[in-house]
């Protein structure tokens, strides 16, 4: 870090210094709670349970592909005490949702409802939903992305866990994030089946994660 900033940041970044994070290519983002506290529910069965707050996180990483620029979705899973998920910069889909013509509020943020919609976002989200009151499920539309800026995935995460916390906030969840995330950049398709599986999996090997617990 430049010597400027004489140690006045204590975390270190955790990003791969000379890789351009606004290229295309896939990423493995694991993104944990606030002192590996189980806040997203618990795992029964080998499957998981979400919480209140588990089912925001859920929902709102199906969000990310509507409100930032040439993004994909992979595999991902909310765990009790993180998220593992991958997502696809492809700069050659120029069909995407990008709304960038969304309107603003005057926190900055971009505002956004779960209206009727010609994609698989509410096929997908409804395993979520219906864990949740018919009062829930309106509120659940009613988050907010903030702008993204220059489309990174430092930038993506960041304006997906503001959208968890705020929502989280709002309604008087206990809530918290890891300041940091780590990322794994997947070169190939062999690495991709393999964390997709990794991912999809995660679940039914949940106590030999290394995040089994709360540390």
């Amino acid at each position: 870090m430049d010597d400027k900033f004489q140690n006045k940041y204590r975390i270190s970044s955790a990003r791969l210094q000379n890789w351009d994070y606004a290229s295309e290519g896939a990423y493995f983002i694991t993104i944990c709670t606030k002192d590996r506290l189980h806040y997203f529910g618990e795992i029964e069965n080998g499957k998981m349970i979400l919480s209140n707050v588990g089912v925001i996180a859920d929902l709102m990483w199906y969000e990310i592909k509507n409100h930032a620029k040439n993004i994909e979705l992979g595999e991902f899973m909310v765990m009790p005490n993180h998220v593992h998920g991958i997502l696809i910069l492809n700069y050659g889909d120029t069909n995407g949702n990008t709304n960038g013509d969304m309107n603003g509020d005057t926190n900055g943020d971009t505002g956004y409802t779960n209206g009727d919609t010609n994609d698989d976002t509410n096929v997908e989200t409804r395993h979520a939903l219906s864990q949740q009151s018919e009062q829930s499920e309106k509120t659940i539309g009613q988050q907010r992305f903030q702008n993204q800026g220059k489309n990174t995935i430092s930038s993506i995460v960041g304006s997906y866990k503001s959208a968890v916390t705020k929502h989280c906030n709002r309604l008087g969840f206990e809530f918290g994030w890891q300041p940091r995330f780590h990322d794994h950049i997947i070169r190939d398709a062999q690495s991709f089946d393999n964390i997709q599986n990794y991912i999809a999996n995660n679940p039914m090997n949940w106590d030999k994660d290394k995040f089994y617990g709360n540390e």
